[in-house]
C-alpha cells in the first residue's frame, strides 16, 4: 500500500483556497479534511505548510517528438521536464515522423508512452486531405481528439481542401482541435519580405509574416464551419486581439461547442522581445504585439479563452541558431509554464484559483478526462506542491528538456514546484525526477 499524507497545505480547487490535509492511498485521493491524523505507520507525511497544493496541470498541446525526431526530444525526456514543472498529464500532437494519421501509427505512440512516460498521456489523431476513413475509426474513449493543421506549421499535414474539411467537421462527434493560420496570406507576406531583404529576412518581422490577418482569416473560417456543422471545435494557441471577438463567455464552459486556448509564450513575450531572444521565441503562430498580449490576458480572465497550454515544441540549439528563414518554429516550455503563471500571479495579473482553473480544471472539462484535473476524493492523485516564495533561476544545468535550452534561461522565478505526484507516486522532488514511470493513458468520459 502506497500511503502519503500531505499536511497543512493551501488546497486550491474549484475557485477556493482552504487549509487542510490530503490523504493518498495507492493511486487515489481518499480523504480531504481540515485535519487528518496519520492512522498508519507506513504513511509518508509531507508538511506543506505555507505552500499551495494544486491539481497537476493538464497540457492539452505538446510536441514530444517521438517517434522520428527524437534528437530534439523524446517522451521520456520531455515528460520528465513536464513533471518537474507540475504538469502531470499531456496531450501530444500528430506531426511526429511518421505522422500519426493511421490508427496503427497512433497506437504505436501509445505503446511507447506506456513504457517511457513519467506523466499521463494522450495522443491526437491527425487529419489529412485524404484519411477521413481512418479519422472516423478513432475511439473517443481513449483518444483525446482529432487535430487539423489549417496552416502547415510543422510537417506535411496541411488540410486545405474545403470539401474535406467540411466532411471531417460534419462526420466526427469527437473534439476537433485546430491550428489556425492562413497559408496563402503567410506565403504572400513572406514573398514581400524576401523581396525586401533577400535571404536575410530578420526575425523581427516574423509576426508580420505570420500576421494578425493570417490568424484571423483561418480562425474565423474554422468558427464559421463549426457553427454550420455543429462540430465540437477547440482552437489552439490564439495570438491576436482581433480573434477575441470570435469567442464568448455568455454560456458555461460545459455548454460551449467552441472553446479556445492561449499559450504561455503569447501571454509572456511581445514582438519587442525578438531583439534580444531572436529565434528562441520564434513560434507559429507568432508572438505578436503588446496590444495583442493585453487582449489575450483580458479574454483569458473574462473566460472567452478557456485554457492555458504550452505548445511545447523543442528544437536543438544548432537548429535555432540558424538564420531566421532556416530556423524552425517552436521551443520548450513544459518545465516552466506553471511557475511562469505563478510569476504573473505575483505581478497581480491572475489569481492562483484562476491558474488552476485554466491549467487543470478546464482541460479536464473540455476533453472530458476521467477522474483528473481536480483535488477530489476518488480522483487520481495527480498533484503539485508550489512554494510561492522559493526563488530559483533557470540555468542550462537544471533544464530537463533534451534540447538543453529555454526561452526563460537566466530568469529568476519567485515560485518553485517542490513536489509532483502522478497517480499517487511522488515522481519529482526539489529538482530531482525519480525513475518512476507511472504515467497512464488518459481515458475520456464520452
Amino acid at each position: 500500500m502506497n500511503r502519503v499524507l500531505i499536511k497543512n497545505a493551501k488546497i486550491v480547487n474549484e475557485g477556493t483556497i482552504f487549509e487542510g490535509d490530503v490523504l493518498i492511498e495507492n493511486e487515489f485521493i481518499v480523504e480531504i479534511a481540515e485535519n487528518i491524523s496519520a492512522k498508519y505507520s507506513d504513511c509518508k507525511i509531507i508538511d506543506a505548510e505555507g505552500n499551495y497544493l494544486i491539481p497537476g496541470a493538464i497540457d492539452d498541446q505538446v510536441h514530444f517528438r517521438e517517434p522520428g525526431l527524437t534528437y530534439k526530444g523524446d517522451i521520456a525526456s520531455e515528460s520528465s521536464a513536464a513533471v518537474a514543472g507540475g504538469i502531470t498529464s499531456f496531450i501530444e500532437q500528430p506531426n511526429t515522423v511518421p505522422n500519426a494519421v493511421t490508427q496503427e501509427i497512433l497506437e504505436e505512440k501509445y505503446q511507447i508512452a506506456a513504457e517511457k512516460s513519467y506523466a499521463n498521456y494522450s495522443f491526437m489523431m491527425g487529419a489529412t486531405n485524404d484519411n477521413l476513413d481512418e479519422v472516423l475509426k478513432t475511439n473517443p474513449k481513449n483518444v483525446a481528439g482529432i487535430k487539423i493543421f489549417l496552416g502547415s506549421s510543422t510537417g506535411n499535414m496541411l488540410v486545405d481542401n474545403e470539401a474535406t474539411l467540411e466532411r471531417i467537421f460534419s462526420s466526427t462527434p469527437m473534439l476537433i482541435a485546430v491550428h489556425c493560420e492562413d497559408e496563402e496570406t503567410i506565403k504572400n507576406n513572406l514573398e514581400k519580405y524576401k523581396a525586401e531583404y533577400g535571404e536575410e529576412v530578420p526575425v523581427q518581422v516574423h509576426h508580420l509574416i505570420r500576421s494578425e490577418e493570417a490568424c484571423y482569416i483561418s480562425s474565423s473560417k474554422a468558427v464559421a464551419l463549426a457553427k454550420k456543422t455543429g462540430a465540437r471545435l477547440h482552437i489552439f494557441h490564439l495570438s491576436t486581439a482581433k480573434e477575441m471577438d470570435l469567442f464568448t463567455n455568455k454560456i458555461p464552459l460545459e455548454e460551449k461547442k467552441i472553446t479556445a486556448e492561449v499559450c504561455v509564450h503569447h501571454l509572456w513575450f511581445t514582438n519587442d522581445d525578438y531583439d534580444t531572444k531572436g529565434n528562441f521565441i520564434k513560434w507559429n503562430p507568432a508572438i505578436k504585439t503588446a496590444k495583442d498580449r493585453d487582449a489575450l490576458w483580458e479574454a483569458l480572465l473574462d473566460d472567452r479563452i478557456d485554457v492555458i497550454a504550452t505548445d511545447h515544441a523543442p528544437h536543438t540549439l544548432e537548429e535555432k541558431q540558424q538564420s531566421y528563414l532556416k530556423a524552425p518554429s517552436g521551443g520548450p516550455l513544459v518545465q516552466h509554464a506553471v511557475v511562469a503563471m505563478f510569476e504573473a500571479h505575483h505581478q497581480g495579473k491572475i489569481s492562483v484559483e484562476k491558474i488552476v482553473e485554466k491549467m487543470a480544471h478546464n482541460p479536464a472539462k473540455i476533453f472530458k478526462i476521467e477522474k483528473r484535473g481536480f483535488i477530489k476524493e476518488g480522483f487520481y492523485a495527480d498533484l503539485a506542491i508550489v512554494n510561492p516564495g522559493l526563488p530559483w533561476s533557470v540555468k542550462k544545468e537544471n533544464i530537463l528538456s533534451k534540447c538543453g535550452w529555454s526561452p526563460f534561461e537566466d530568469f529568476t522565478f519567485k515560485s518553485r514546484i517542490t513536489h509532483t505526484f502522478v497517480n499517487g507516486q511522488l515522481v519529482y522532488h526539489n529538482f530531482k525526477v525519480k525513475d518512476i514511470r507511472c504515467g497512464k493513458r488518459l481515458l475520456f468520459d464520452r
